[in-house]
């Protein structure tokens, strides 16, 4: 292969790089991606001598470590605020966003939410960001309907401050283990990541060693 043709496939894949970060909802992976874009330019730059291109894709490289940086160090304050199973802004939010969440639970319906379920927002920094729903069982089970971020913090930071100490908050509340739905492999790999054990269909959380 001619070194002319490895060049212009370095660029290829760079500028493919850059689009697909684009595309990403998530801001870290958009700058993780984006930085792959960056480098790859910046080497092609070098390759064909384009300095132009290699110091406009260095100083985008180090915008990018710069945002990554602050976003993994990120000190956010995160909260969970009760809410009613019936609550008109729960509803609004459910609706808003029922279609990224049917891609992670496509079994869950929110029309089938009981006044005894388990209701909590999920905030960072105050804002809502996400909703959580337990559904409690006499044997001191509770089953996780719906533990759903919005696309821009799906960083794991408020999965782990939510199931943090095997799930001490929801020991605290009496509750020996969680139980939760397979969904997306997605957010089966996210139960996975955040304690969950797989037992046939279901992913279960004891909050007790």
């Amino acid at each position: 292969m001619e070194a002319q043709t490895i060049y212009e496939i370095v660029g290829y894949v760079a500028s493919l790089l850059v689009v697909v970060s684009l595309a990403m909802s998530s801001l870290i992976r958009l700058r993780i991606v984006n930085l792959a874009g960056a480098l790859l330019f910046a080497v092609y730059g070098t390759l064909i001598s384009a300095w132009p291109i290699v110091i406009t894709n260095g100083v985008i490289a180090v915008i990018d470590v710069y945002f990554l940086w602050k976003a993994l160090r990120d000190e956010a304050s995160f909260g969970l605020l009760a809410v009613r199973p019936d609550s008109a802004y729960l509803r609004q939010f459910l609706d808003f966003y029922a279609g990224d969440i049917r891609m992670f639970l496509p079994d869950f319906d929110p029309g089938d939410l009981r006044n005894d379920d388990v209701v909590r927002l999920l905030l960072r920094n105050a804002v809502p960001i996400g909703v959580f729903v337990g559904r409690p069982a006499d044997d001191g089970t509770l089953e996780v309907l719906v533990d759903y971020v919005i696309p821009e913090y799906r960083d794991f930071k408020t999965g782990r401050f939510l199931y943090r100490n095997r799930a001490e908050r929801f020991r605290q509340a009496g509750y020996r283990q969680l139980i939760a739905r397979g969904g997306s492999p997605r957010h089966d790999a996210y139960l996975e990541k955040m304690g969950f054990r797989r037992r046939g269909d279901r992913y279960v959380l004891a909050t007790a060693a």
